[in-house]
């Protein structure tokens, strides 16, 4: 699996926990899922993404 391909499906489990987290948990964890996507919206503009950093140091090319 491909660098890239490893961030968008650790988004999509990140946002899936999150919604998860609002509905059963308490509805303030949708600032989790704000969060989530405006650090998408930032990597697209300045292409620093924390979450492929991480992911990088475990191999993922």
């Amino acid at each position: 699996m491909t660098l890239e391909n490893a961030v968008r499906v650790f988004a999509g489990i990140m946002i899936f926990v999150s919604v998860a987290l609002t509905i059963w948990v308490h509805p303030n964890f949708y600032w989790f899922t704000l969060f989530i996507g405006a650090n998408l919206i930032q990597s697209a503009f300045t292409g620093f993404c924390p979450a492929a950093n991480i992911l990088g140091k475990f191999g993922f090319k």
